[in-house]
């Protein structure tokens, strides 16, 4: 980040106010909310404690899915997935108290239990 509390990503303009928390597997769980560019958490100006709450919530991303197979659902998997979205929107509430003023944070819940249940 630099002295104008700006984030650079891969938007037009290479720089954005705008971000998404996001679970997602192997990426950080801050995200461009313009151009989906993922985003170093280090680069984000929020306390050591609410980035280690984000890195763990991430590392519990897809609890729900059985990756063994064919990416189906664990039995009780909307339920885990439900509860990864509860604590990932709590999450993004203290993000946004942090960055208030300087960014808009938004929340992007998993919907892929939800999906995956309705075929």
């Amino acid at each position: 980040m630099d002295s104008k509390n700006t984030i650079r990503c891969l938007c037009k303009q290479r720089e954005t106010k705008e971000l998404k928390v996001e679970g997602d597997v192997g990426a950080d769980p801050i995200w461009c909310n313009r151009c989906n560019c993922n985003l170093e958490i280090d680069e984000i100006s929020i306390s050591l404690g609410l980035k280690l709450e984000l890195i763990h919530w991430m590392g519990k991303y897809g609890e729900w899915i059985d990756w063994d197979n064919d990416d189906e659902i664990v039995p009780n998997g909307l339920k885990l997935e439900d509860q990864h979205n509860k604590q990932g929107l709590k999450l993004t509430k203290q993000v946004q108290k942090q960055l208030e003023g300087q960014y808009i944070v938004v929340f992007s819940p998993s919907t892929f239990a939800r999906r995956y249940a309705s075929k």
